[in-house]
């Protein structure tokens, strides 16, 4: 919408306006959930399982219950409710079997926190521990015990997913495109090896916190720091067969989500506890260490790519095969699974190829979806790889990348026709290439190298994200106007640190024609009285709520244009705007203010027209289908953002360890809206990436004890890791159907991150590396244990047919993910 229009006559979009909350946040006005303490509250506390499967024989709670102090106390047996975003697979509280370290098997709410804590010290449970699976790759063999014995069973959507009963596959999405075996043996190289990540947290600076107050009539209060309450509302509802109109969720601010906020969690429990005391309101907040175990993480992926490529560089065919550790429950992994299925080849055209992508549960604590959605993980294989096939066939990775990377006229994975408004992947990669210099050494970092004994290594690596969502994924916005001009707007979309606030009153202002600072967008979120969204994930905010604000703004305006008409006795089409009235263009001192008109305008006489100036505005995903169970085919993105990473690193070549100089970032956003806003959300996204590929995550032991729950042990980058210089790069190309041209851009600053960076340490130094994170001693062992590149390819005369060896770095133990 409006993507056309010369971008020097507009006064709000593409400015650098200042975040509309900052003064609240900084100020520490901005009220979480975290600080909110209502009458009669009641503070939860949960018995967590010390074992990753185990069988529950008893619970002894009566010490607890005696306790004085204590309002409530449940176990899985009270508790016959399910939850399941896709597949309904999770009781509130295990029932029988715990399949995870950290699951909760008893609740307890009390008067004051250190009562409920004592109170769950107190309760006392018997168990029968049971072997458990811990590695997603062993939990897929025949004789691997059964995570969910009774997954035939369950519900689940049967349009998108497919469960495979009698095994532990939640899901298994299939692609195929061309005929795979064909375009091998028309391969002149054939390239294949396996690439692997494991979970990770999404460590938000406010953790898991909500308040509920189960009311008389079974009318249910939530407050909660979730990323949808229209989510949380419908899945609440469903668990328990409420209707919609008794259950009412509030949303203040939020402390980051990053994904793991998304979907629902700890509001059913907590809601349970409030009845059983009698409806007083009940508040559970996650501690750090609950958040590693208790709460989901980020899904491990096993990764492996079989590439077949002529003698000229050109990707003839590729076979893709993707093992997602959905750990104990499907959540969101199923779906994670799907997305990165219609996506796994990254932004290049494969004529010929062939997806699996599992679902698998294994017993540990369960994935759900991170900033990213997949993507980060599995292009950690992707660009890694086609670094690979360049060097394995005597290729510049650069240039390999032009040769093969999507442009107008390429067909995706799906079947969907790349247009020259789908954006350009290769102006960014050529802009970050030329930002770090690629493929050349400046005077100085050959004396740098000589002075220092480091060896300055140059990666490049690209990426695509389109948002996962269903084909109808829907929004609104209220734009209401006040009785002094200014205006009120209200949207579903939730802010959870985006900024998304701030973008959405600069395309408001914008498409009214007022000031920045007359317009008002409400940050908390309540279902009772804002529009519905689907939900504030997959980078779709600002597109989809960024149109239904310029639709309601549209609707405000042709109100107040037919109040205005009579009025000033013209014709609508005869009539302008500006901030503070509505005038007859040809007659600009024929005017009536906005104040005027905004509640209704009264004549002399005291007769009155018009009422309220409401806007309202809905937005729906136009195009979309699910895609084929079969073939993959189908129509799943409602846009695409592409982007680059360039990384110019330095490492000891002895020791193995390494430090970042420069880091290149582009994007092609469509339209930038707010280029400070822009700059901010890739520079934070870059350094979560960074902490995904140097650092983090979870370790077990050999019976599924996460053994690194907490910042002691489970590292993550701050604002002293960044690399020394940092340069962000703005690509545009408008997206026809986006606001003002633009397009989501808010995971995708995370994603290939860490294969720009192990592209990096390889040019330097040779150490070639298949698993992340990539600490210093990951890269000492890969450079004292190196392979012949030989080793990875098989090169035969075109036409004839063979099979080659998966090779790599070793695959972590069943008990160990390092």
């Amino acid at each position: 919408m409006y993507d056309t229009l010369d971008r020097s006559q507009l006064k709000n979009v593409g400015k650098s306006a200042v975040r509309l909350d900052v003064k609240e946040k900084l100020t520490g006005e901005a009220v979480y959930v975290s600080d909110m303490v209502l009458p009669g509250m009641l503070y939860a506390q949960i018995k967590k399982s010390p074992h990753a499967r185990a069988r529950i024989l008893s619970i002894d709670t009566s010490k607890a219950e005696a306790l004085r102090g204590v309002r409530a106390v449940l176990t899985g047996s009270e508790l016959d409710y399910r939850l399941g975003l896709y597949v309904v697979d999770k009781y509130l509280l295990a029932k029988g079997e715990v399949r995870h370290y950290g699951e909760a098997v008893a609740a307890v709410a009390a008067e004051s926190l250190q009562i409920a804590r004592e109170a769950v010290d107190l309760i006392e449970v018997t168990y029968e521990v049971l072997d458990p699976v811990l590695n997603h790759m062993d939990a897929m063999k025949e004789d691997a015990p059964l995570v969910h014995p009774d997954l035939g069973s369950y519900d689940y959507i049967k349009a998108v997913f497919t469960p495979i009963p009698g095994t532990n596959i939640a899901n298994l999405t299939k692609l195929r495109k061309g005929d795979v075996e064909q375009g091998f043996a028309d391969s002149a190289f054939v390239v294949e090896r396996e690439y692997d990540n494991p979970s990770v947290q999404h460590v938000p600076m406010e953790t898991h916190v909500s308040i509920v107050k189960w009311g008389s009539g079974d009318r249910v209060t939530i407050y909660t720091s979730a990323q949808s309450p229209f989510t949380v509302r419908n899945l609440f509802c469903r668990t328990f067969s409420l209707p919609f109109n008794k259950v009412r969720v509030i949303i203040p601010y939020v402390g980051g989500g990053f994904g793991g906020k998304a979907g629902i969690h700890i509001e059913p429990l907590t809601a349970c506890l409030s009845k059983k005391a009698g409806g007083a309101p009940v508040k559970f907040q996650a501690s750090r260490e609950e958040e590693f175990s208790l709460l989901p993480c980020r899904s491990a992926l096993t990764y492996r790519i079989k590439t077949g490529v002529s003698e000229e560089g050109k990707i003839l065919a590729q076979k893709m095969e993707m093992y997602w550790d959905a750990g104990a429950y499907a959540d969101y992994a199923v779906n994670v699974t799907r997305a990165s299925g219609y996506s796994a080849s990254g932004p290049y055209e494969i004529p010929n190829a062939w997806v699996d992508a599992y679902t698998v549960y294994t017993n540990k604590p369960y994935g759900t979806a991170y900033r990213g959605f997949g993507h980060v993980e599995f292009h950690w294989g992707i660009e890694r790889h086609m670094d690979l096939v360049a060097k394995t066939i005597g290729m510049d990775p650069l240039e390999f990348r032009h040769l093969n990377a999507l442009r107008p006229g390429s067909i995706t994975l799906t079947g969907e026709k790349i247009t020259s408004h789908s954006g350009d992947v290769l102006a960014c990669l050529d802009a970050v290439a030329k930002a770090i210099g690629y493929g050349k050494k400046s005077k100085e970092e050959k004396l740098r190298e000589k002075e220092s004994g480091l060896r300055i290594g140059k990666g490049i690596a690209i990426l695509q994200k389109a948002p996962a969502m269903p084909s109808n994924t829907a929004t609104a916005a209220i734009v209401k106007m006040n009785g002094d001009g200014t205006v009120s707007v209200a949207v579903g979309l939730t802010d959870i640190g985006q900024g998304s606030t701030t973008a959405l009153a600069q395309i408001v202002a914008e498409r009214l024609d007022f000031r920045l600072d007359q317009v008002f967008v409400k940050v908390e979120k309540d279902t009772d009285s804002d529009p519905y969204d689907w939900q504030t994930v997959a980078s779709k905010g600002l597109i989809m709520s960024g149109n239904a604000c310029i639709l309601a703004c549209k609707d405000l305006l042709q109100k107040g244009y037919a109040v205005a008409s009579h009025v000033l006795k013209a014709c609508v089409d005869d009539l302008g705007h500006d901030s503070e009235a509505v005038f007859v263009r040809h007659d600009p001192e024929s005017r009536i203010s906005w104040p005027q008109i905004a509640l209704g305008y009264a004549y002399p006489d005291g007769k009155a027209i018009g009422g309220p100036l409401i806007g309202i505005g809905s937005y729906i995903a136009q195009g979309l289908s699910n895609l084929d169970k079969e073939t993959g085919q189908g129509k799943p993105a409602l846009d695409w953002t592409f982007g680059a990473h360039g990384i110019i690193c330095e490492v000891n070549p002895v020791t193995g360890e390494y430090t970042l100089r420069k880091i290149a970032s582009a994007f092609d956003v469509g339209k930038v809206v707010n280029p400070q806003l822009l700059r901010g959300q890739i520079i934070g996204g870059m350094l979560q990436g960074l902490g995904t590929a140097m650092c983090e995550g979870y370790i077990y032991d050999g019976s599924g004890h996460l053994l690194n729950p907490s910042f002691t042990d489970n590292k993550i980058p701050t604002a002293k890791d960044l690399p020394f210089e940092v340069e962000t790069i703005a690509v545009e190309n408008a997206q026809v159907d986006g606001p003002y041209g633009a397009r989501g851009v808010a995971e995708h600053p995370m994603i290939s991150v860490a294969p720009a960076l192990g592209n990096a340490i390889y040019q330097a130094v040779g150490a070639d590396l298949s698993h992340m994170p990539i600490r210093a001693e990951d890269v000492w062992r890969a450079l004292h244990n190196k392979q012949p590149i030989d080793n990875w390819i098989t090169k035969t005369p075109v036409g004839s047919c063979r099979s080659t060896p998966v090779l790599g770095s070793h695959s972590p133990s069943h008990a160990l993910e390092p």
